[in-house]
């Protein structure tokens, strides 16, 4: 197959692109520039997409002896990326920015440009791994390397966009093993540390920057009764299952902690309220997508067993979730059998069954019972 590997500076995709090779594809890397800052350089292992990626991924092409491109995408990742994440903060959710990126640039934007070139899949290393069923259909499943497993953050490819998805990494036993065989093959980037936090805020600092981006105007934070306990600096600075930083003037009756149980942007409030309260036990979600083609079930709205995930290291607790009709388009409501705590609109629940992945949708509400019979 003719194959574009896309090529991020790090030894995951660096080992991807060179099991392709060896494969026998005709691989061609690519190397997306996301950012207009191109003096900008890593500091440890925070951040990605910067020039010092860039030449790693160029070095570790030329190590495989395949071509190598650089392809701006930095206007689409400013406004699919960058801005949804200050808009959907601005409106009081927590949003992904990691999965808008592979929904919208890595598995969007650059799958329909290398579909347009000719190529006939897009390799990348991501830990996930595609398995087709008895008719040839896709399915998403998690890697075999659970503790690497990536699915989560790839719960938002569609059936299309899965049949020209490569995973070469998808058996690997270990991250050590991937390190490994880079050194074996040359590659400078065997022992380059993994990225983390968000890639254009590299410092941390999600906010101070966000501070910059969004106007922040002081207002009450009451208690889960609606009494005033403090005020904040700008309700768009906390996040759901928050402790630190908040500041109250008034202390619990009890003594104990209290965490951030919602934000109300409308109201410019922040509401909190004691631990326990930060147990969902009722999901709803919108923008639903599937990764592969639906199960029976979620065609004719029934109720089906699986397990949910809402975050990209969390543990998948059971769940019971079927298909509603909504005002706005259709919803997910995922019942959780065991609670899961800090929930926060803005986040991605994804749905498995096995090591499977079902699909995802974007938390739109997230309701604890104890709460609800306070």
């Amino acid at each position: 197959m003719r194959v574009l590997a896309a090529m991020s500076g790090g030894v995951d995709s660096a080992v991807a692109a060179a099991r392709a090779v060896e494969a026998g594809h005709d691989v061609v890397g690519v190397h997306l520039a996301l950012s207009r800052m191109p003096g900008t350089l890593r500091t440890g292992s925070r951040g990605c997409c910067t020039i010092e990626d860039s030449r790693d991924a160029w070095r570790a092409c030329d190590v495989l002896g395949i071509p190598y491109y650089v392809w701006d995408f930095s206007e689409r990742f400013k406004e699919d990326v960058v801005q949804d994440f200050i808009d959907e903060y601005a409106a009081g959710r927590t949003p992904n920015p990691c999965m808008r990126c592979n929904e919208r640039i890595k598995f969007a934007a650059l799958l329909e440009k290398a579909i347009a070139l000719g190529f006939d899949a897009v390799c990348t290393g991501h830990y996930a791994k595609v398995i087709k069923d008895a008719e040839g259909n896709p399915e998403l499943h998690r890697a075999a390397d659970w503790a690497k497993d990536q699915s989560y953050v790839l719960g938002v490819l569609t059936h299309e966009q899965l049949k020209h998805s490569m995973f070469p990494l998808a058996d690997t036993p270990s991250k050590a093993e991937v390190r490994a065989e880079a050194e074996r093959r040359g590659l400078s980037v065997a022992n380059k540390p993994d990225s983390h936090d968000i890639c254009f805020i590299p410092d941390g600092d999600t906010a101070g920057w966000l501070a910059e981006k969004i106007d922040m105007t002081t207002g009450d934070i009451v208690d889960e009764t609606g009494s005033k306990v403090g005020e904040h600096p700008g309700a768009n600075a906390f996040t759901v299952g928050q402790r630190r930083g908040l500041k109250l003037g008034t202390p619990a009756a009890d003594g104990k902690p209290r965490f951030v149980l919602e934000i109300r942007p409308k109201e410019n409030k922040v509401v909190v309220g004691p631990q326990a309260l930060l147990a969902i036990d009722e999901i709803r979600g919108i923008k639903v997508s599937w990764a592969g083609l639906p199960i029976a079930e979620i065609e004719t709205g029934a109720e089906f067993d699986c397990y949910a995930q809402v975050r990209a290291h969390g543990d998948p607790v059971p769940a019971i979730a079927r298909m509603l009709s909504g005002e706005d388009g259709p919803q997910l409501l995922v019942t959780l059998t065991d609670p899961l705590r800090g929930v926060a609109p803005g986040q991605t629940v994804v749905l498995y069954q096995g090591s499977r992945v079902l699909g995802q949708a974007t938390i739109d509400a997230a309701r604890s019972l104890q709460r609800a019979e306070l």
